[in-house]
Protein backbone atom coordinates (compact mmCIF):
# COMPACT_ATOMS: atom_id res chain seq x y z
CA UNK A 1 0.00 0.00 0.00
CA UNK A 2 2.76 2.32 0.37
CA UNK A 3 4.16 2.03 -2.82
CA UNK A 4 0.52 2.54 -4.53
CA UNK A 5 0.14 5.79 -1.92
CA UNK A 6 3.63 6.74 -3.30
CA UNK A 7 2.85 6.57 -7.44
CA UNK A 8 -0.44 7.94 -6.73
CA UNK A 9 0.96 11.18 -5.14
CA UNK A 10 3.56 11.02 -7.92
CA UNK A 11 0.75 11.06 -10.41
CA UNK A 12 -0.58 13.85 -8.90
CA UNK A 13 2.39 15.88 -8.82
CA UNK A 14 3.27 15.09 -12.50
CA UNK A 15 -0.56 16.31 -13.64
CA UNK A 16 -0.61 19.33 -11.67
CA UNK A 17 2.83 19.77 -13.24
CA UNK A 18 2.06 19.64 -16.28
CA UNK A 19 -1.14 21.61 -16.48
CA UNK A 20 0.64 24.50 -14.38
CA UNK A 21 3.52 24.87 -17.20
CA UNK A 22 3.07 22.52 -20.37
CA UNK A 23 5.57 24.60 -22.35
CA UNK A 24 7.98 24.58 -19.44
CA UNK A 25 7.33 20.82 -19.57
CA UNK A 26 8.07 20.30 -23.19
CA UNK A 27 10.91 22.50 -23.68
CA UNK A 28 12.39 20.66 -20.92
CA UNK A 29 12.04 17.36 -22.21
CA UNK A 30 13.86 18.32 -25.09
CA UNK A 31 16.73 19.35 -23.35
CA UNK A 32 18.61 15.91 -23.53
CA UNK A 33 18.37 15.90 -27.42
CA UNK A 34 22.31 17.48 -27.92
CA UNK A 35 23.33 13.99 -26.24
CA UNK A 36 20.80 11.59 -27.87
CA UNK A 37 20.79 12.99 -31.31
CA UNK A 38 24.17 12.74 -32.53
CA UNK A 39 25.05 9.00 -30.85
CA UNK A 40 21.69 7.57 -32.11
CA UNK A 41 22.38 8.81 -35.70
CA UNK A 42 25.93 7.51 -35.74
CA UNK A 43 24.87 4.32 -34.65
CA UNK A 44 21.98 4.09 -37.00
CA UNK A 45 24.34 5.32 -39.77
CA UNK A 46 27.10 2.43 -38.54
CA UNK A 47 23.92 -0.15 -38.75
CA UNK A 48 25.14 -0.92 -35.03
CA UNK A 49 21.42 -0.64 -33.81
CA UNK A 50 17.56 -0.60 -35.12
CA UNK A 51 16.46 3.12 -34.68
CA UNK A 52 12.91 1.79 -34.96
CA UNK A 53 13.73 -0.50 -31.90
CA UNK A 54 14.99 2.44 -30.10
CA UNK A 55 12.55 4.82 -30.83
CA UNK A 56 10.03 2.10 -29.64
CA UNK A 57 11.79 0.60 -26.17
CA UNK A 58 13.65 3.76 -25.05
CA UNK A 59 10.00 5.66 -25.47
CA UNK A 60 8.57 3.03 -23.54
CA UNK A 61 11.52 3.29 -20.25
CA UNK A 62 10.87 6.81 -20.42
CA UNK A 63 7.32 6.56 -19.84
CA UNK A 64 7.84 4.22 -16.94
CA UNK A 65 10.54 6.45 -15.41
CA UNK A 66 8.29 9.19 -15.54
CA UNK A 67 5.52 7.23 -13.48
CA UNK A 68 7.42 5.31 -11.15
CA UNK A 69 10.07 8.07 -10.63
CA UNK A 70 8.11 11.41 -10.74
CA UNK A 71 11.01 13.35 -12.09
CA UNK A 72 12.65 14.17 -15.16
CA UNK A 73 15.01 11.64 -15.71
CA UNK A 74 16.57 10.77 -18.89
CA UNK A 75 17.00 8.09 -20.78
CA UNK A 76 20.19 8.46 -23.00
CA UNK A 77 22.96 6.15 -24.88
CA UNK A 78 25.69 4.46 -22.98
CA UNK A 79 28.55 6.49 -24.05
CA UNK A 80 31.03 4.14 -23.71
CA UNK A 81 29.47 1.70 -25.87
CA UNK A 82 28.30 3.78 -28.25
CA UNK A 83 31.91 5.36 -28.51
CA UNK A 84 33.77 1.96 -29.07
CA UNK A 85 30.99 0.65 -31.77
CA UNK A 86 30.71 3.80 -33.74
CA UNK A 87 34.77 3.46 -33.90
CA UNK A 88 34.47 -0.41 -34.83
CA UNK A 89 31.53 -0.57 -36.65
CA UNK A 90 30.11 -3.11 -34.56
CA UNK A 91 26.89 -5.04 -35.74
CA UNK A 92 23.40 -4.91 -33.95
CA UNK A 93 24.22 -8.63 -32.21
CA UNK A 94 27.51 -6.86 -30.77
CA UNK A 95 26.31 -4.06 -29.48
CA UNK A 96 23.38 -5.72 -28.00
CA UNK A 97 25.97 -7.62 -25.75
CA UNK A 98 28.04 -4.87 -24.67
CA UNK A 99 24.51 -3.27 -23.26
CA UNK A 100 23.03 -7.15 -21.97
CA UNK A 101 26.35 -7.71 -20.00
CA UNK A 102 26.65 -3.96 -18.56
CA UNK A 103 23.11 -4.48 -17.53
CA UNK A 104 23.89 -7.48 -16.09
CA UNK A 105 26.30 -6.82 -13.63
CA UNK A 106 24.42 -3.31 -12.76
CA UNK A 107 21.57 -5.81 -12.15
CA UNK A 108 23.43 -7.99 -9.93
CA UNK A 109 25.30 -5.24 -7.88
CA UNK A 110 21.64 -3.69 -7.46
CA UNK A 111 19.87 -7.23 -6.08
CA UNK A 112 22.99 -7.84 -3.45
CA UNK A 113 23.15 -4.75 -2.04
CA UNK A 114 27.29 -3.96 -3.13
CA UNK A 115 25.69 -1.16 -5.37
CA UNK A 116 24.29 0.61 -2.23
CA UNK A 117 26.84 -0.19 -0.11
CA UNK A 118 29.07 1.29 -2.96
CA UNK A 119 27.52 4.69 -2.74
CA UNK A 120 27.78 4.77 0.65
CA UNK A 121 31.43 4.76 0.73
CA UNK A 122 32.50 7.28 -1.74
CA UNK A 123 33.00 10.97 -0.40
CA UNK A 124 31.02 13.22 -1.73
CA UNK A 125 33.78 15.33 -3.49
CA UNK A 126 34.14 12.90 -5.57
CA UNK A 127 30.44 12.19 -6.95
CA UNK A 128 30.48 16.29 -7.29
CA UNK A 129 33.74 15.82 -9.21
CA UNK A 130 32.19 13.53 -11.40
CA UNK A 131 29.65 15.39 -12.42
CA UNK A 132 31.88 18.48 -12.78
CA UNK A 133 33.94 16.50 -14.90
CA UNK A 134 30.86 14.89 -17.39
CA UNK A 135 29.54 18.79 -16.99
CA UNK A 136 33.02 20.14 -18.78
CA UNK A 137 33.24 16.87 -21.09
CA UNK A 138 30.02 17.56 -22.84
CA UNK A 139 31.18 21.17 -23.16
CA UNK A 140 34.57 19.78 -24.97
CA UNK A 141 33.02 17.61 -26.95
CA UNK A 142 30.48 20.43 -28.50
CA UNK A 143 33.59 22.57 -29.24
CA UNK A 144 35.73 19.86 -30.67
CA UNK A 145 32.81 17.75 -32.49
CA UNK A 146 30.73 20.03 -33.56
CA UNK A 147 31.47 23.80 -33.48
CA UNK A 148 35.43 23.81 -34.46
CA UNK A 149 34.41 22.70 -38.17
CA UNK A 150 31.95 25.79 -38.70
CA UNK A 151 32.94 28.72 -40.91
CA UNK A 152 31.04 32.08 -41.18
CA UNK A 153 29.00 30.97 -44.00
CA UNK A 154 29.60 27.20 -43.98
CA UNK A 155 28.89 24.31 -43.88
CA UNK A 156 25.47 25.63 -45.17
CA UNK A 157 23.63 28.32 -45.10
CA UNK A 158 21.49 27.12 -42.17
CA UNK A 159 24.59 25.42 -40.28
CA UNK A 160 27.31 28.18 -39.89
CA UNK A 161 29.20 30.32 -36.85
CA UNK A 162 26.61 33.20 -37.14
CA UNK A 163 23.72 30.60 -36.31
CA UNK A 164 25.83 29.33 -33.65
CA UNK A 165 26.55 33.03 -32.09
CA UNK A 166 22.51 33.76 -32.34
CA UNK A 167 21.61 30.50 -30.52
CA UNK A 168 24.13 31.26 -27.83
CA UNK A 169 22.88 35.10 -27.55
CA UNK A 170 19.30 33.54 -27.33
CA UNK A 171 20.68 31.02 -24.72
CA UNK A 172 21.77 33.97 -23.00
CA UNK A 173 18.59 35.24 -22.80
CA UNK A 174 16.56 32.46 -21.80
CA UNK A 175 18.85 32.88 -18.31
CA UNK A 176 17.13 35.86 -17.84
CA UNK A 177 14.10 34.92 -19.22
CA UNK A 178 13.45 31.59 -18.40
CA UNK A 179 9.75 30.59 -19.19
CA UNK A 180 11.19 31.09 -22.47
CA UNK A 181 10.67 27.40 -24.02
CA UNK A 182 14.98 27.55 -25.42
CA UNK A 183 15.03 23.88 -26.21
CA UNK A 184 11.57 23.40 -27.86
CA UNK A 185 12.44 26.65 -30.33
CA UNK A 186 15.78 25.60 -31.06
CA UNK A 187 14.32 22.22 -32.13
CA UNK A 188 11.60 23.48 -34.10
CA UNK A 189 13.98 25.78 -36.24
CA UNK A 190 16.88 22.94 -36.13
CA UNK A 191 13.90 20.36 -37.94
CA UNK A 192 13.03 23.38 -40.15
CA UNK A 193 16.00 23.81 -41.26
CA UNK A 194 17.33 19.86 -41.56
CA UNK A 195 13.80 20.02 -43.66
CA UNK A 196 14.71 22.54 -46.35
CA UNK A 197 17.72 20.99 -46.80
CA UNK A 198 17.02 18.00 -47.14
CA UNK A 199 14.12 19.11 -50.20
CA UNK A 200 17.20 20.29 -52.13
CA UNK A 201 19.95 17.56 -51.31
CA UNK A 202 17.72 14.09 -50.95
CA UNK A 203 16.04 12.31 -53.60
CA UNK A 204 12.23 11.71 -53.04
CA UNK A 205 12.64 7.92 -52.51
CA UNK A 206 15.16 9.20 -48.93
CA UNK A 207 13.09 11.46 -47.73
CA UNK A 208 11.65 10.90 -44.51
CA UNK A 209 8.42 8.88 -44.70
CA UNK A 210 5.46 6.33 -42.87
CA UNK A 211 8.15 2.99 -41.95
CA UNK A 212 5.51 0.79 -39.51
CA UNK A 213 7.84 -0.93 -36.73
CA UNK A 214 8.70 -4.55 -37.61
CA UNK A 215 10.62 -5.98 -34.63
CA UNK A 216 13.17 -8.55 -35.38
CA UNK A 217 14.90 -10.47 -31.92
CA UNK A 218 18.82 -10.82 -31.80
CA UNK A 219 20.33 -13.65 -30.54
CA UNK A 220 24.40 -12.82 -30.61
CA UNK A 221 27.16 -15.52 -30.80
CA UNK A 222 29.20 -16.63 -27.77
CA UNK A 223 32.05 -14.90 -29.74
CA UNK A 224 29.58 -12.14 -30.84
CA UNK A 225 28.88 -12.00 -26.82
CA UNK A 226 32.54 -11.77 -25.89
CA UNK A 227 33.51 -9.04 -27.78
CA UNK A 228 30.78 -7.19 -26.98
CA UNK A 229 31.27 -7.54 -23.44
CA UNK A 230 35.13 -7.40 -23.14
CA UNK A 231 35.90 -4.20 -25.77
CA UNK A 232 33.13 -1.99 -24.78
CA UNK A 233 30.98 -3.42 -21.76
CA UNK A 234 33.63 -3.38 -19.52
CA UNK A 235 34.36 0.19 -20.20
CA UNK A 236 30.85 1.07 -19.43
CA UNK A 237 30.64 -0.20 -16.06
CA UNK A 238 32.38 2.76 -14.19
CA UNK A 239 30.87 5.40 -16.15
CA UNK A 240 26.93 3.53 -15.59
CA UNK A 241 27.38 2.89 -12.05
CA UNK A 242 29.04 6.69 -11.17
CA UNK A 243 27.52 9.03 -13.76
CA UNK A 244 24.02 7.38 -14.50
CA UNK A 245 23.25 6.03 -10.94
CA UNK A 246 25.29 7.40 -8.27
CA UNK A 247 25.43 10.71 -9.67
CA UNK A 248 22.11 11.01 -10.38
CA UNK A 249 20.74 9.88 -7.29
CA UNK A 250 22.84 12.98 -5.83
CA UNK A 251 21.79 15.18 -8.26
CA UNK A 252 18.16 14.83 -8.20
CA UNK A 253 18.17 15.33 -4.71
CA UNK A 254 20.23 18.94 -5.31
CA UNK A 255 17.73 19.72 -8.10
CA UNK A 256 14.56 18.86 -6.82
CA UNK A 257 14.59 18.31 -2.77
CA UNK A 258 10.92 18.60 -2.45
CA UNK A 259 10.93 15.22 -4.39
CA UNK A 260 11.70 11.60 -3.61
CA UNK A 261 15.15 11.00 -4.32
CA UNK A 262 15.40 7.71 -6.39
CA UNK A 263 17.47 5.00 -4.77
CA UNK A 264 20.47 3.73 -6.10
CA UNK A 265 19.33 0.32 -6.13
CA UNK A 266 15.66 1.33 -7.69
CA UNK A 267 17.80 3.49 -10.89
CA UNK A 268 20.77 0.49 -11.19
CA UNK A 269 17.52 -1.65 -11.21
CA UNK A 270 16.02 0.71 -13.67
CA UNK A 271 18.76 0.08 -16.00
CA UNK A 272 18.62 -3.29 -16.11
CA UNK A 273 15.13 -3.84 -16.79
CA UNK A 274 15.60 -1.42 -19.47
CA UNK A 275 18.13 -3.17 -21.80
CA UNK A 276 17.79 -7.09 -20.58
CA UNK A 277 13.99 -5.81 -22.65
CA UNK A 278 15.61 -3.48 -25.40
CA UNK A 279 18.69 -4.91 -26.55
CA UNK A 280 17.29 -8.24 -27.60
CA UNK A 281 15.32 -6.17 -30.62
CA UNK A 282 18.72 -4.17 -31.73
CA UNK A 283 17.78 -1.10 -29.36
CA UNK A 284 20.36 1.06 -28.33
CA UNK A 285 21.92 0.47 -25.24
CA UNK A 286 20.71 3.22 -22.52
CA UNK A 287 20.91 4.13 -19.01
CA UNK A 288 20.25 7.36 -16.99
CA UNK A 289 22.51 10.47 -16.84
CA UNK A 290 23.22 13.34 -14.47
CA UNK A 291 24.19 15.02 -17.38
CA UNK A 292 20.37 14.78 -19.02
CA UNK A 293 18.71 15.32 -15.93
CA UNK A 294 20.85 18.42 -15.36
CA UNK A 295 19.97 19.61 -18.82
CA UNK A 296 15.93 18.84 -18.95
CA UNK A 297 16.04 20.56 -15.19
CA UNK A 298 17.77 23.71 -17.15
CA UNK A 299 15.03 23.80 -19.69
CA UNK A 300 12.34 23.89 -17.93
CA UNK A 301 11.35 19.99 -16.98
CA UNK A 302 10.18 19.92 -12.87
CA UNK A 303 8.30 16.75 -13.31
CA UNK A 304 8.25 12.80 -14.56
CA UNK A 305 5.24 14.61 -17.12
CA UNK A 306 8.00 15.99 -19.30
CA UNK A 307 9.47 12.49 -19.98
CA UNK A 308 6.24 10.83 -20.24
CA UNK A 309 5.84 13.05 -22.94
CA UNK A 310 8.78 12.64 -24.96
CA UNK A 311 8.21 8.47 -24.24
CA UNK A 312 4.87 8.91 -26.39
CA UNK A 313 6.21 10.69 -28.91
CA UNK A 314 9.41 8.67 -29.57
CA UNK A 315 7.14 5.38 -29.59
CA UNK A 316 4.60 7.13 -31.83
CA UNK A 317 7.73 8.07 -34.48
CA UNK A 318 9.08 4.49 -33.99
CA UNK A 319 6.08 2.96 -34.72
CA UNK A 320 4.95 4.42 -37.62
CA UNK A 321 8.29 6.28 -38.77
CA UNK A 322 11.39 4.46 -37.54
CA UNK A 323 14.38 4.28 -40.43
CA UNK A 324 12.88 7.11 -42.29
CA UNK A 325 13.85 9.85 -39.56
CA UNK A 326 17.68 9.20 -40.23
CA UNK A 327 17.96 11.58 -43.33
CA UNK A 328 16.28 14.03 -41.47
CA UNK A 329 17.71 13.76 -38.14
CA UNK A 330 21.19 13.76 -40.14
CA UNK A 331 20.56 16.85 -41.35
CA UNK A 332 20.11 18.97 -37.85
CA UNK A 333 21.94 22.03 -37.86
CA UNK A 334 25.49 21.53 -35.52
CA UNK A 335 25.65 24.99 -34.85
CA UNK A 336 22.34 24.97 -32.63
CA UNK A 337 23.20 21.29 -31.59
CA UNK A 338 26.44 22.05 -29.98
CA UNK A 339 25.18 25.14 -28.26
CA UNK A 340 22.30 22.77 -27.03
CA UNK A 341 25.49 20.44 -25.22
CA UNK A 342 26.95 23.33 -24.02
CA UNK A 343 23.86 24.41 -21.98
CA UNK A 344 23.49 20.84 -20.42
CA UNK A 345 26.97 20.63 -19.75
CA UNK A 346 27.42 23.69 -17.90
CA UNK A 347 24.11 23.36 -15.81
CA UNK A 348 25.75 19.78 -14.37
CA UNK A 349 28.56 21.80 -13.86
CA UNK A 350 26.93 24.19 -11.73
CA UNK A 351 26.08 21.66 -9.04
CA UNK A 352 30.36 21.99 -8.10
CA UNK A 353 29.62 25.25 -6.38
CA UNK A 354 27.61 23.41 -3.69
CA UNK A 355 30.67 21.36 -2.16
CA UNK A 356 31.40 23.03 0.95
CA UNK A 357 28.26 25.22 1.11
CA UNK A 358 24.85 22.83 1.52
CA UNK A 359 26.67 18.88 -0.44
CA UNK A 360 24.68 16.51 0.75
CA UNK A 361 27.14 15.11 3.01
CA UNK A 362 27.00 18.31 5.10
CA UNK A 363 23.52 18.26 5.86
CA UNK A 364 23.45 14.83 6.86
CA UNK A 365 26.42 15.43 9.37
CA UNK A 366 24.67 18.68 10.81
CA UNK A 367 21.22 16.60 11.10
CA UNK A 368 23.27 14.07 13.22
CA UNK A 369 25.25 16.70 15.65
CA UNK A 370 21.87 19.02 15.96
CA UNK A 371 19.74 15.64 17.19
CA UNK A 372 22.44 15.20 20.67
CA UNK A 373 20.75 18.79 20.95
CA UNK A 374 17.85 18.86 22.27
CA UNK A 375 17.64 22.26 21.93
CA UNK A 376 18.34 22.28 18.06
CA UNK A 377 17.23 19.06 17.64
CA UNK A 378 13.42 21.40 18.32
CA UNK A 379 13.36 23.82 15.54
CA UNK A 380 10.62 22.78 13.57
CA UNK A 381 12.10 19.92 11.95
CA UNK A 382 14.60 22.59 9.72
CA UNK A 383 17.82 21.14 9.35
CA UNK A 384 20.94 23.23 8.73
CA UNK A 385 24.15 23.01 6.80
CA UNK A 386 27.42 22.71 9.14
CA UNK A 387 29.74 24.95 8.09
CA UNK A 388 33.07 23.13 7.46
CA UNK A 389 36.56 24.32 8.59
CA UNK A 390 39.12 26.39 5.68
CA UNK A 391 41.27 23.39 6.18
CA UNK A 392 38.23 20.75 5.61
CA UNK A 393 37.09 23.28 2.67
CA UNK A 394 40.74 23.47 0.94
CA UNK A 395 40.32 19.37 1.31
CA UNK A 396 37.49 18.81 0.02
CA UNK A 397 38.03 21.05 -2.71
CA UNK A 398 41.00 19.21 -3.62
CA UNK A 399 39.29 15.83 -3.84
CA UNK A 400 36.93 17.19 -6.04
CA UNK A 401 39.27 19.09 -8.52
CA UNK A 402 41.77 15.77 -8.55
CA UNK A 403 38.79 14.00 -9.45
CA UNK A 404 37.76 16.22 -12.75
CA UNK A 405 41.61 16.43 -13.39
CA UNK A 406 41.79 12.75 -13.63
CA UNK A 407 38.44 12.34 -15.60
CA UNK A 408 39.04 15.06 -18.11
CA UNK A 409 42.75 14.15 -18.97
CA UNK A 410 42.23 10.46 -19.49
CA UNK A 411 38.25 11.12 -20.35
CA UNK A 412 37.32 7.76 -18.81
CA UNK A 413 34.78 8.28 -15.01
CA UNK A 414 37.09 5.45 -13.71
CA UNK A 415 40.71 7.16 -13.84
CA UNK A 416 38.97 10.41 -12.30
CA UNK A 417 37.68 8.07 -9.61
CA UNK A 418 40.80 6.78 -8.64
CA UNK A 419 42.40 9.78 -8.73
CA UNK A 420 40.03 11.28 -6.54
CA UNK A 421 39.94 8.40 -3.65
CA UNK A 422 43.23 8.31 -3.82
CA UNK A 423 43.51 12.00 -3.27
CA UNK A 424 40.60 11.70 -0.49
CA UNK A 425 43.25 8.70 1.59
CA UNK A 426 46.03 11.50 1.10
CA UNK A 427 44.13 13.48 3.62
CA UNK A 428 42.42 10.76 5.10
CA UNK A 429 44.39 6.95 5.41
CA UNK A 430 41.41 4.26 5.38
CA UNK A 431 44.21 2.21 7.44
CA UNK A 432 45.00 4.47 10.09
CA UNK A 433 41.51 4.65 10.54
CA UNK A 434 40.34 1.53 10.67
CA UNK A 435 43.11 0.94 12.95
CA UNK A 436 42.01 3.95 15.81
CA UNK A 437 38.62 2.39 15.44
CA UNK A 438 39.18 -1.15 16.04
CA UNK A 439 41.79 0.50 19.10
CA UNK A 440 38.98 2.40 20.52
CA UNK A 441 36.41 -0.72 20.46
CA UNK A 442 38.80 -2.49 22.10
CA UNK A 443 39.38 -0.09 24.77
CA UNK A 444 35.54 -0.25 25.26
CA UNK A 445 35.24 -4.12 26.04
CA UNK A 446 38.26 -4.63 28.32
CA UNK A 447 37.42 -1.56 30.70
CA UNK A 448 33.86 -1.74 30.76
CA UNK A 449 33.81 -3.46 33.92
CA UNK A 450 35.47 -0.16 35.62
CA UNK A 451 32.59 1.58 34.13
CA UNK A 452 34.57 3.72 31.90
CA UNK A 453 33.66 4.11 28.05
CA UNK A 454 36.29 3.32 26.33
CA UNK A 455 37.03 6.41 24.62
CA UNK A 456 37.15 8.16 28.38
CA UNK A 457 40.06 5.88 28.94
CA UNK A 458 41.66 5.93 25.77
CA UNK A 459 41.46 10.33 25.95
CA UNK A 460 42.46 10.15 29.80
CA UNK A 461 45.67 7.89 28.40
CA UNK A 462 46.39 9.93 25.89
CA UNK A 463 46.50 12.70 28.49
CA UNK A 464 48.43 11.15 30.54
CA UNK A 465 51.27 10.30 28.40
CA UNK A 466 51.47 13.87 26.91
CA UNK A 467 51.88 14.92 30.95
CA UNK A 468 54.33 12.57 31.56
CA UNK A 469 56.43 13.50 28.45
CA UNK A 470 55.65 17.71 29.42
CA UNK A 471 57.37 16.72 32.73
CA UNK A 472 53.86 17.77 34.56
CA UNK A 473 52.47 14.58 35.96
CA UNK A 474 52.88 14.14 39.91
Amino acid sequence: MPILANLKRLQAHNFDTFKRSPISEISGSLGDLGTLLPLMIALTLSNSISLSSTLVFSGLANIFTGVTFGIPLPVQPMKAISAVAIARSFSREVTASAGIFTASVIGFLSITGLLRWFTRVIPIPIVKGIQVGAGLSLVLSAGSSQLQKLDWLGPSWADNLIWMIAAFLFLLLSMRFQRWPYALLVLVLGLVFSALRSDVNTSPNQKPGFQLWHPQTLVPTPSEFRVGALDAGLGQLPLTTLNSIIAVSHLSADLLPSLPTPSVTALGLSVTVMNLVGCWFGAMPVCHGSGGLAAQYRFGARSGASIIFLGFLKLLLGLFVGEGLVRLLQGFPKALLGIMVIAAGVELAKVGESLNAGARDLWEDAEHSSSQDDEESNSFGLKRARDPSEEERKERWMVMMMTIAGLLAFRNDAVGFIAGMLCHWTFHPPIRREFWGRRERHWDLSHSWLGISGTNRLGSSRQEEGDRLLGTNN
